[in-house]
């Protein structure tokens, strides 16, 4: 296990700073229930830096390639992970609230001690769907039926399930 990066966020604006590394996915133990395997690992580069308004945010960049599991067939997904997000610094709870009022506004709590690892964890899991799966006709369960069907073509079991409905609509 690597050395993990805490920062005083308020400290690390302040001092303008920068750092970026290298997570392998084995770290990111949130994440392990979606992944297929453990091979990868993550990029990221984080910038404590002012917005327009002269408060203090992060801005973090995260890249990288992972093996998820395709909720369809179960097997393997290729997944890219390409995410940049600027996060507002909130120093209290009454920042924190006004700024979830604004949609177009990502915020966080200023909390002293803040794993950089795990907030890059945060965000890799808030960018993943719901349920992660091969695009249509994609997944192996699919190809293997459509490869192995040894039904002769005028079988009605190769028919499309939906075929005679489709009949019995047109006819009325």
């Amino acid at each position: 296990m690597s050395v993990r990066f805490v920062i005083d966020p308020l400290d690390f604006v302040s001092n303008a700073g920068n750092r970026h590394d290298k997570i392998p996915l084995a770290e990111l133990t949130r994440l392990h229930d979606l992944l297929f395997d453990m091979e990868g690992e993550i990029t990221y580069h984080i910038d404590g830096r002012l917005d327009q308004n002269e408060k203090p945010g992060l801005q973090l960049r995260v890249n990288g390639k992972m093996h998820l599991r395709c909720q369809r067939c179960l097997d393997k997904l290729v997944h890219t992970v390409n995410l940049e997000t600027f996060l507002l610094l909130a120093k209290n709870e009454f920042e924190l609230s006004q700024a979830d009022e604004d949609d177009s506004v990502d915020a966080i709590l200023a909390t002293p001690g803040l794993d950089v690892v795990d907030l890059v964890e945060e965000e890799v899991l808030l960018s993943l769907s719901i349920s992660s799966r091969h695009a249509e006709n994609e997944c192996s369960t699919l190809k293997l039926k459509s490869t192995d069907n040894n039904d002769p073509p005028g079988n009605p079991q190769s028919a499309h399930p939906f075929a005679a409905l489709t009949t019995l609509k047109k006819t009325n």
